[in-house]
């Protein structure tokens, strides 16, 4: 942003302009919840492996995490109302492309463009809403609009991808962004205005490409691994674990010798803020394994439509939403860490008590307390790890810093699943050679063998015990490393620079 000595001018079109960006960020966060109900339809159309269907989230949320830090950048030095107007073009053009998959490589491929356009997307709406609205009321207002869109499109996108596969199929869950976004983009043109950064633009592509290269072998490896005809022992597999690490270490070498790093290396080495975000990056992994499987559980064991399934979602959504109100106003009393330490512990619990689940439908007695548990522990997460994360953040880093946070949840998620997939359908595989297979018939008339209910909840029960592991080591992340107490904790806040809370929504 351009320093300016006087006071800064207010945007006339500031309100206008947040109708549009909250749009956008509607359209992403939508974009991560509205698939999740039309998978296992998407998975049956496509003719998508077990081991492979994952990737229809992860493609997504791969580019979208790895990227997120270039393309604040980007957005800074190259124009944030253009990358705005970028963003929203590609977001429409990767969702037609995505609609209209003929196969499982088409529509990867196209999920991995709306992840990359999403990281030019969100920081760009981001850092537009931060130069426009410069007095603290007026952003504080801004920042809450922003939020409420953030934390009720998950519940929105539940029920909106419900609708959409039942009534027109499910490739209108893609489809339904080309209109949004093209609209957006048209309002974008005439109502945004210009902003960037000053100074010669400086982009780490080495590191970009390192880091997402890392990741995408890491992933890339495990669902290998989760294949029957490969396994760990594959030499591919393990090729491509090797070259993870190596890509990875690599990245954090360069990032210590370039001179504009894409991840300042300063920002996470602070144990507090850097625990931080290996705790987002642990609940991102546990977070989106319980949606995956409960999506498939819901609809490919108990017969729900996918409309019923986004219904049955809800408790968690309203739940975190419910919840947020208490954590805010609890967090100034305890401090954040008591409130990190019991929402961890009471998340793992919630994902342990979906082991009750059986192929006879219970769901009121079984899934619905344990997502309701869930919802509370997360809420009781997310907001407080929001500000340790950006705790001592001077306001030149705030950008990145909270950046990063939602990068950590991304990348987090990405190769959770991966890894969670694997281990579920090892435990599937395991319990279909103890009792066997059944017969399914196809639309088209055609028989294949499919495992049978209980081998399927087996592998959904392999996936919460691990879904709880990774819980449990967010909660050991934050025992370690968040070691902050209720009066350092508001000493640092007063003492730092100003840095909105808001920009780690």
């Amino acid at each position: 942003m351009t320093e300016q000595s006087a006071a800064p001018v207010l945007d006339p079109n500031r309100w206008r302009m947040l109708a549009v960006i909250a749009v956008s960020q509607l359209m992403i966060v939508l974009d991560g919840s509205i698939v999740n109900v039309a998978l296992p339809h998407i998975q049956e159309a496509l003719d998508i492996s077990d081991a492979n269907r994952q990737w229809v989230v992860t493609a997504y949320t791969l580019a979208f995490g790895s990227l997120l830090l270039l393309g604040g950048r980007i957005a800074d030095y190259w124009g944030r109302k253009r990358t705005f107007t970028v963003g929203l073009i590609g977001f429409a053009a990767a969702s037609a492309l995505g609609g209209m998959a003929p196969s499982q490589e088409y529509i990867f491929a196209a999920r991995g463009l709306q992840g990359l356009f999403a990281a030019l997307l969100a920081p760009s709406a981001l850092s537009l809403m931060t130069v426009a609205f410069t007095q603290p009321k007026e952003r504080a207002k801004a920042f809450g609009v922003f939020g409420a869109i953030s934390g009720g499109g998950a519940a929105i996108g539940l029920i909106l991808g419900g609708i959409l596969t039942d009534g027109l199929g499910w490739r209108w869950v893609l489809w339904v962004n080309v209109p949004i976004a093209l609209v957006t983009a048209i309002l974008a043109f005439f109502i945004v205005k210009e902003s960037k950064s000053d100074g010669h633009p400086s982009y780490d592509l080495p590191g970009a490409a390192l880091a997402t290269g890392g990741l995408l072998a890491l992933v890339y490896g495990f669902t290998r691994a989760a294949q029957p005809s490969a396994g760990w022992g594959d030499p591919l597999t393990i090729a491509c674990l090797s070259g993870a690490a190596l890509l990875l270490i690599t990245f954090v070498l360069v990032e210590q010798r370039v001179k504009n790093p894409l991840l300042p290396l300063r920002i996470p080495a602070d144990p507090i803020r850097g625990g931080s975000y290996l705790t987002f990056l642990l609940v991102g992994a546990g977070l989106f394994a319980m949606f995956l499987f409960l999506s498939f559980y819901m609809q490919g064991v108990l017969g729900y439509t996918a409309l019923q399934a986004g219904l049955h979602f809800l408790p968690f959504s309203v739940g975190i939403i419910l919840t947020a109100g208490i954590v805010a106003r609890l967090m100034p009393v305890t401090g954040p860490r008591p409130l990190m330490i019991g929402g961890l512990a009471t998340a793992a619990t919630g994902m342990l008590l979906l082991l009750r689940i059986t192929p006879e439908d219970h769901y009121w007695t079984t899934v619905f307390p344990a997502i309701s548990l869930m919802s509370v522990g997360m809420a009781f997460v997310f907001i407080p790890t929001s500000s340790t994360a950006l705790l001592g953040v001077k306001s030149r880093d705030a950008g990145i810093a909270s950046a990063l946070l939602n990068t950590s949840q991304q990348v987090g998620g990405s190769v959770g699943l991966a890894l969670l997939s694997t281990l579920s359908l090892a435990a599937q595989n395991r319990s279909v050679d103890l009792i066997g297979t059944t017969t399914r018939t196809l639309d088209d008339g055609t028989v294949i063998e499919v495992p049978q209910p209980e081998s399927l909840v087996a592998g959904f029960h392999a996936g919460f015990i691990w879904g709880a592991v990774l819980l449990g080591l967010g909660l050991l992340s934050t025992l370690i490393f968040v070691r902050v107490k209720k009066h350092e904790f508001h000493a640092a806040h007063d003492d730092q620079d100003e840095v909105d809370p808001a920009l780690a929504i």
